[in-house]
């Protein structure tokens, strides 16, 4: 497993579900500026490696700017240093000599056939890694992407999603490459990549009631969250993975609710990291994506060809249904003992 993240809060949440996972050998993780900046995602990674008594994973530094457009980061959703309110413990790890496109390319060579992709953030870095190895299609057994809305609203402009927004033109070239690795015959169907897009992971809304079912299954003293706390109210659990997340989770609760949405989150990423670690938890439909770069008023629009309109043949399976309440079972089945196992302080 290659994980390649812009950590914010439910990048967080993604890794450590990673990191929970027996099934899941993760080999590296490439760090892109996104939710917020470049270093500070560095940071993040390290930071929560630490935070879970991981081994020594690489973390490269990957893109710190799109390929064609300004920088942009979400410090208003996931706080300043990306994880809300949470602290992260101080370690001595330290970065890759090389970047997060080489990181790609090293991974996928070092495991053809055999290693799973996964893209929390924006698509800079794998942009990136496919220039300098047009064949990284072909040596990955899959690819799953969390971007892009389909039949749906957008969460940064009407029509479009953060990650796909941040880096337009990276999406596209992702995309058009494995649509040309479709046409030569370089990928078996299973190598297409799996698009989980807002229309899919919004309907993953954790609530604090399930944050608390998270805690109880680390056997950690805790607090439920509510909206009627104090703006900033730190966790109290005795277990420091699980104190970690309810601070970063309270600032993500407190974003929702201030958008009219509710005191919960959108586990956008964890689902997506679930989904790569076993693609059957929803359910799928191929179609040929593309990347909206020139509309007036749709730039970073995903637009699915589902009736075969333009001639190409599918790039991509896109998720179309998910089981919530199964997923949050899933999560808590693996993060809550690995919490449980890191002990308490």
């Amino acid at each position: 497993m290659f994980a390649d993240v812009d950590t914010g809060v439910d990048d967080a949440m993604a890794l450590v579900y990673l990191l929970a996972s027996p099934d899941a050998d993760l080999v590296g993780i490439a760090s892109t500026g996104g939710n917020v900046d470049v270093d500070q995602v560095c940071r993040n990674n390290l930071g929560l490696l630490e935070l879970c008594r991981a081994g020594d994973i690489p973390v490269s530094r990957g893109a710190g700017e799109p390929l064609a457009d300004t920088m942009r980061t979400a410090e208003d959703t996931h706080g300043p240093g990306g994880l809300g309110y949470a602290e992260l413990p101080t370690h001595s790890r330290e970065l890759t000599s090389y970047d997060s496109a080489e990181a790609w390319v090293r991974a996928a060579h070092g495991r053809p056939g055999e290693l799973i992709g996964l893209v929390t953030g924006p698509l800079t870095n794998l942009a990136l890694a496919v220039r300098a190895e047009p064949h990284l299609p072909s040596l990955l057994r899959r690819l799953v992407i969390m971007g892009g809305s389909f039949d749906y609203r957008g969460n940064t402009t009407p029509v479009a999603e953060w990650n796909i927004s941040v880096d337009p033109e990276a999406a596209a070239e992702v995309f058009a490459a494995w649509g040309r690795a479709v046409e030569s015959n370089a990928i078996e169907p299973h190598q297409l990549p799996i698009v989980c897009g807002l229309n899919l992971t919004e309907n993953i809304a954790l609530t604090p009631a399930i944050l608390s079912r998270l805690a109880g299954a680390a056997e950690s003293a805790s607090v439920t969250m509510s909206v009627l706390d104090s703006r900033g109210t730190r966790s109290v659990a005795d277990n420091p993975l699980i104190r970690a997340l309810e601070d970063a989770m309270r600032f993500y609760f407190e974003f929702h609710f201030d958008q009219g949405e509710g005191f919960l989150a959108h586990l956008h990423d964890p689902l997506a990291a679930a989904v790569a670690l076993d693609p059957g938890i929803i359910g799928t439909r191929a179609a040929t994506v593309d990347v909206e770069l020139t509309g007036t008023l749709t730039r970073a629009m995903t637009i699915a060809d589902w009736s075969r309109h333009w001639g190409r043949e599918p790039n991509a399976h896109i998720g179309v249904e998910v089981d919530p309440a199964a997923f949050f079972d899933l999560y808590i089945e693996r993060v809550g003992p690995f919490a449980r196992a890191l002990g308490h302080s």
